[in-house]
């Protein structure tokens, strides 16, 4: 994909979005139920989609919200519901919707005492604290697209273990959803916002005080206050703005907010890759900003707009997302003596190779799962895995005692962990990962599209480890086809193929006529570049296949 003219510079005028015919139109506009792009559809982070293309509307939120409280009814859910909001324009005006048919329904329902913003590991952090000390079992949803532009929305649900739901929650809450959806949502008792506030359902509390003052059990801050780090942090706009000065004051950080804006348009937003204006953290377009403030501090941060990303920018630049999980790795296994002996170190299958390999030296089990964080929830819940992370930005880890933190991505202790490794170690995350390329070798990694049709994108999803007839991969050994993850036996919905230096993995888009490759090589760029090409041919041949077959 060619880089766009407008990338990595301020965002222009013309391209910010119109926020009142945003929220005119999240209230004015009705899906339309039969067309499947206008639909409830759960994908590995929540409903997402834009007022503005009829797939998310208020009647998608009041379907979704009641299908929530039923399916809470259903597994004996009855402890309260706390509710998170990052800060894109559609997530207020989704929140409401959602009290007011949570407080309709009998749900207790928990917000922010201001009615502000509440990052998604802050909601996962509050259902996993009232769990452990009290018998009542809550959960929470998170309104958020994510990274996603400033005209998306987004609604996850996360049930009592804190975590992303998995596929037997979403599932149902989808099907549920939907079938309101087709009746207008007939069904959905409601009552005014006004009336929710007022009413012994809906309780306000101080998110922000328990969350920081416990961080100090996750991430060494006597290590990072005794060093003096001077620390930058862009919040880009996001729900964690306000949890900055609290975690600065309360651990004497010298810590500057260089962006203390938050505005729906996110027009002070450098422009990403594409042309179009996304809060991604790990991309260096969209993280221009505060690269450009990299000499001014000894290590720096920024995140998505719901803080479960994390960009960590040292001298050197922003660290590529891989880079950092495998330091972030090896300094925790080596720095955690309260951890379980036998806490394994997770990782999604798109994720570098380095993790293996550092991995391997530690002497620890390396355990890769399918794409989405869902499948670290029981780990990390359990103590047997001390770390899950994805080549997505996105990790979590267990407290210094070697208990759960959180069991969603926290974008907040993984910025926490590059001051503490940088403090500890005298030396910063990007200096820390040459050195693991001194140990373990170079790898180039990269992720592509390629199209395919509906027709096709079931075939790949369909795979099993025969249909691959290949016997080596630019000029090596397949060691593995896989189409299970070794870590827990779950379909990954596509095909990973593995030889001694490099891999790939296709996997098709849940929501393009496209698959994705992502291919690894620690042979250099012209051996990328032909695991890439044989992927392609691998794919066409399995398509082909599976076409001919029917």
């Amino acid at each position: 994909m060619s880089v766009h003219p407008l990338a990595g510079k301020p965002a222009p005028f013309n391209l910010l979005v119109n926020v009142p015919r945003l929220v005119a139109a999240y209230y004015s506009e009705q899906p339309e139920t039969d067309n499947s792009a206008q639909q409830v559809a759960f994908g590995t982070s929540g409903h997402r989609g834009s007022s503005l293309l009829g797939s998310f509307n208020e009647l998608h939120i009041l379907a979704i919200s009641r299908a929530v409280v039923d399916y809470r009814a259903a597994q004996g859910t009855s402890g309260p519901l706390f509710v998170g909001m990052d800060t894109h324009a559609l997530s207020e005006p989704a929140m409401r919707s959602a009290v007011e048919v949570f407080a309709a329904n009998g749900v207790t329902v928990v917000l922010a005492d201001d009615l502000g913003y509440t990052p998604t590991p802050v909601i996962s952090h509050a259902i996993l604290t009232h769990n452990r000390e009290r018998r009542s079992r809550a959960d929470g949803v998170v309104i958020t697209p994510s990274h996603n532009p400033p005209g998306d929305g987004g609604f996850k649900y996360n049930p009592p273990h804190g975590g992303p739901a998995g596929t037997d929650a979403t599932d149902w809450i989808e099907r549920r959803a939907n079938d309101l959806l087709a009746s207008g949502c007939n069904e959905v008792k409601r009552m005014p916002f006004g009336r929710a506030l007022s009413s012994e359902q809906v309780r306000k509390r101080d998110f922000i005080t328990p969350y920081v003052n416990d961080l100090a059990n996750v991430v060494d801050m006597e290590a990072v206050a005794a060093a003096g780090l001077e620390i930058g942090v862009d919040p880009m706009g996001g729900a964690g703005l306000a949890y900055w000065e609290p975690i600065a004051e309360r651990y004497r950080l010298d810590l500057t907010v260089v962006n203390e804006r938050v505005d729906p348009t996110f027009s002070f937003m450098t422009v990403d890759k594409d042309g179009k204006i996304r809060m991604d953290c790990s991309s260096p377009f969209a993280m221009a900003g505060l690269i450009g403030l990299k000499d001014d501090f000894d290590v720096a941060f920024g995140n998505d707009p719901d803080f479960d990303r994390h960009g960590i920018v040292t001298p050197s630049g922003l660290m590529n997302p891989n880079h950092y999980l495998a330091v972030a790795v090896e300094y925790l296994f080596s720095h955690r003596p309260g951890w379980p002996v036998g806490a394994a170190i997770g990782k999604t299958l798109v994720s570098s190779s380095m993790l293996d390999r550092v991995a391997a030296s530690l002497g620890r089990e390396l355990s890769e799962v399918p794409v989405g964080f869902k499948w670290f929830v029981d780990g990390l819940l359990d103590g047997s895995y001390g770390f899950g992370g994805e080549e997505s930005a996105g990790a979590s880890f267990l407290r210094r005692d070697g208990t759960v933190w959180t069991t969603d991505k926290d974008g907040i202790i993984m910025d926490l962990l590059a001051a503490e490794i940088t403090a500890v170690t005298g030396t910063d995350p990007a200096e820390q990962y040459r050195r693991l390329e001194e140990r373990f070798g170079s790898p180039v990694y990269r992720r592509s599209e390629a199209p395919a049709t509906d027709e096709q994108k079931q075939i790949l999803t369909n795979l099993n480890a025969s249909s691959v007839r290949a016997q080596q991969l630019a000029g090596e050994r397949i060691l593995a086809r896989i189409t299970h993850a070794p870590g827990n036996g779950a379909a990954i919905g596509g095909l990973k193929v593995v030889t001694e230096n490099g891999w790939f993995a296709a996997r098709p888009s849940g929501t393009e006529p496209i698959y994705k490759i992502y291919a690894e090589s620690f042979n250099g760029e012209e051996h990328l570049d032909d695991v890439l090409s044989e992927a392609r041919a691998i794919v066409k041949d399995a398509f082909e296949e599976g076409e001919s077959s029917k």
